[in-house]
């Protein structure tokens, strides 16, 4: 079983703070740091091999040089590796958006739409999310709240703290609010259409582009949060199925998904087996790391010991879990 570090792909959108470059000792040399996409093989920003024989490669690079096989048994029914896991800095609200569903993403972008989830890493005393519709509504409606500026009257406003979670499933109209730090885990996808951004403007004075038809046509009108059950896990769905470890934890590794971990919090040491030998490897908060899944029918264990650990552990969904 080969592990590698990733270096993440980074983007500096005017929300964005600067707790991801100061507290998770991600690097970036941009004015701010909004997003760092920790797992990505995404057209528009991928990671890159950060240690070992491999290191320098894009992460698409080095799956290519060592085999479909390394990304596991439950790749074979996608034509595309199939999750981003992205580390979010909110300094201030992320616009009011929404991301599509599959055919109509596939129709109108060229790309899959975007099923997502967030967990709270940090959360300020008054931090909140937007996430739904607070009540039922029509598309009327909406377009005429977005134009007079009361739109976020309609929205479901909900106060998180650190460990929340939440499923996000596409057409969910969702907005990360202020002061709040989220592992997101979401489709490979990169189609986002924004429906408010608070009348902002960026250093040059122009405002955002706003895609409110988009909206109108993939959004959901009625509340619609999440009941779903995910048994032991954060949440498992279609495209992944992800966890969290907290203190010393015994995994592993099979043949249907590699895996990837992010650390949240703390410091400590990943043992694993390799060429049937033990290796550990220093991990601390901000780092990411990618697990290739194991040979057909085989399985490794892999530890997690550590002070104050939290690691985010990502799969690619089950087959069984296809609706």
């Amino acid at each position: 079983m080969a592990v590698v570090r990733l270096r993440p792909y980074c983007t500096d959108y005017i929300w964005g703070g600067e707790k991801l470059r100061e507290e998770y000792g991600i690097e970036y040399d941009g004015k701010r740091l909004a997003e760092a996409w920790v797992l990505s093989c995404h057209k528009d920003g991928q990671s890159v091999i950060d240690s070992g024989e491999f290191k320098g490669l894009k992460l698409s690079e080095y799956i290519e040089q060592k085999g479909q096989d390394i990304l596991g048994a439950n790749h074979t029914r996608f034509e595309f590796f199939p999750i981003i896991t992205k580390l979010i800095d909110a300094r201030e609200n992320l616009s009011i958006q929404v991301h599509p569903y599959n055919s109509y993403a596939l129709q109108e972008e060229g790309e899959f739409g975007k099923t997502e989830m967030w967990y709270i890493v940090e959360a300020g005393p008054d931090a909140q999310i937007y996430y739904g519709v607070n009540r039922g509504t029509d598309r009327q409606e909406v377009a005429e709240m977005i134009a007079n500026g009361t739109f976020t009257e309609l929205l479901n406003a909900v106060p998180v703290k650190a460990g929340d979670c939440f499923y996000i499933p596409a057409g969910t109209i969702h907005a990360i609010c202020k002061d709040v730090i989220v592992a997101e885990v979401q489709q490979n996808s990169n189609v986002t259409y924004r429906v408010y951004d608070y009348d902002r403007v960026d250093c040059n004075g122009n405002k955002r582009e706003l895609h409110v038809q988009k909206a109108l046509d993939v959004a959901r009108f009625e509340p619609n949060y999440s009941t779903r059950h995910f048994g032991n896990h954060l949440v498992r769905c279609n495209y992944f199925t992800t966890d969290v470890f907290k203190g010393n934890t015994t995994d592993e590794v099979t043949d249907r998904s590699f895996v990837s971990l992010v650390v949240l919090e703390g410091e400590g040491e990943l043992t694993f087996i390799e060429n049937s030998e033990e290796k550990t490897l220093a991990i601390k908060k901000g780092e990411s790391y990618f697990m290739d899944a194991a040979s057909l029918g085989d399985k490794y264990n892999y530890e997690l010991k550590g002070n104050k650990l939290c690691v985010l552990k990502t799969q690619i969904g089950k087959i069984e879990d296809i609706k």
